[in-house]
Order: structure tokens, then C-alpha cells, then sequence
């Protein structure tokens, strides 16, 4: 068994695609998903699986929601390991605000053109790098008041995209280490 990560993109926002965290532990254990966790309300999983594949992982957890609660919900599968090389590959680690810090997860590599035309884009109070996986956010007055939204990165990298406050990654970390 492997230790995952799953992050799933907008549910229980504005009471949209409402799932009750019991409700989906109970779901994925019920198909395949060991040691299921979760954390707060917008969709952090933490599970252990046979299957080494995030990709298949993501397609799996993606068919049990549309099943189980009649939605389409984008998944963001990570390893541990892969999630920890994220967070320790953050750009702003020494930003003393730790508040301000975001991590825009994104599901594929966005086109190297998309990402040199968005990163020439400024925002007051608002700092970000662009890698394959993520793009970092360091958002001074907060990610509520930020127009580095993630639906402004999903538009402009043509990505799927799911965002993380520095406090969740490291919860999810910790969660994923104890299952």
C-alpha cells in the first residue's frame, strides 16, 4: 500500500456539488480506497491504495463521485512524496506571513508559451512562480482579496487547477505520514 493525496476541485462551494466528508469516506472505502481521511470541507482526501498510479487513481475517485453524487468533479491525485516536494520547493518559504501563502495545484503542465505570456502579468501585493505542478502564490492581503484567483490561472494556463493554503498542505502531509 501507497500513501496518496487527493484534492478535489470545487465542491461545497456556494452550496454547489454539496458532499458530506462522512459520506465520501464511506463512498471511496466502499470502492477500493483504504484508510480514507479528509479534512475540512473542500475536499482533501488522504487514503492509501494498491494501485501506484495517480493518473488511474484520479480517473477511479473522479467516476465514484459522478456515481455516487450525480456530479463531475475534477480530481488532483499527488503521492506524498510528490506533495512534499511541492510545499518544499515553495519559492516564498521565507515570506513571514505564512497566511499569504498559496499553492495553485495544477493537474497537467501547462504550455511553456501560456506560461511566459501569464508571467508577465503583475499584481499589486500579489507575487507567484509558475512550475510544472504548481504555481505558488504569496498573496500580502489575502487569497479572498487576490486576482490571482485560480479560475484567472485555470483561464490563462489552460489548466485544471485546484488552490491550498500553506496550512492544508502541511495538515494533508501529516494525514497522509499517519495512514
Amino acid at each position: 500500500m501507497k500513501s496518496f493525496i487527493a484534492f478535489l476541485r470545487g465542491i461545497n462551494v456556494g452550496g454547489q456539488k454539496k458532499i458530506k466528508m462522512a459520506d465520501l469516506r464511506q463512498v471511496l472505502e466502499k470502492n477500493g480506497f483504504h484508510d480514507v481521511q479528509t479534512y475540512i470541507q473542500s475536499g482533501n482526501v488522504a487514503f492509501q491504495s494498491d494501485e501506484f498510479s495517480p493518473e488511474k487513481l484520479q480517473e477511479v475517485m473522479n467516476k465514484t463521485i459522478l456515481s455516487a453524487f450525480g456530479f463531475d468533479v475534477p480530481v488532483l491525485v499527488l503521492t506524498l512524496d510528490g506533495l512534499k516536494q511541492i510545499l518544499n520547493a515553495n519559492p516564498f518559504a521565507d515570506e513571514p506571513d505564512k497566511k499569504s501563502l498559496y499553492f495553485v495545484l495544477l493537474k497537467n503542465s501547462p504550455n511553456p508559451d501560456l506560461v511566459n505570456e501569464f508571467a508577465q502579468v503583475k499584481f499589486e501585493n500579489e507575487d507567484f512562480v509558475i512550475t510544472d505542478h504548481c504555481v505558488y502564490l504569496c498573496c500580502k492581503a489575502g487569497y479572498g482579496k487576490a486576482k490571482l484567483s485560480n479560475n484567472l490561472i485555470e483561464r490563462k494556463l489552460k489548466v485544471v487547477a485546484t488552490a491550498r493554503n500553506l496550512r492544508t498542505m502541511q495538515k494533508m502531509i501529516e494525514m497522509a505520514k499517519n495512514s
